[in-house]
């Protein structure tokens, strides 16, 4: 079931965050994405500020020749990479989101950056689909 906001698209799947992710990752990379950071958001709630929550984990997905280019079009992009995506548990599923590329790097006025951000949306749509294909 895909999932989508004016700034996001992903997928639900059955599982837990720690089933689902070596599958995120897979299709990740597949599309030539590394994980370059992970933020445990449930745990650092606990620990900051003693809230109990769902689990909630973003990755920071980086596919490095794309993340060259865009450097290479505008150094300030940097403050827009890497592109996130996050699991987050409902239930007995796991919400798949992947920030939308084309969303926040159309902050950039650079003529160059759009069609890089369609590619990296077109790989993260290909992933999420990949993901669904897989269920």
């Amino acid at each position: 079931m895909t999932t989508t906001t004016r700034y996001t698209f992903g997928t639900r799947l059955f599982g837990s965050i720690d089933g689902v992710r070596p599958r995120v990752e897979a299709a990740l990379a597949a599309e030539g994405f590394g994980v370059l950071t992970v933020i445990d958001v449930q745990a650092t709630m606990k620990a900051r500020l003693g809230i109990e929550r769902s689990p909630f984990l973003i990755l920071g997905a980086c596919n490095p020749p794309l993340a060259h280019r865009a450097l290479e079009a505008d150094p300030s992009v940097g403050a827009l990479l890497p592109c996130n995506v996050v699991l987050r548990e409902d239930g007995p599923e796991t919400i798949v989101e992947a920030m939308d590329p084309l969303a926040v790097l159309g902050l950039v006025e650079e003529p160059t950056i759009r069609p890089i951000a369609e590619e990296a949306k077109a790989r993260l749509e290909r992933a999420v689909a990949a993901l669904e294909r897989l269920g």
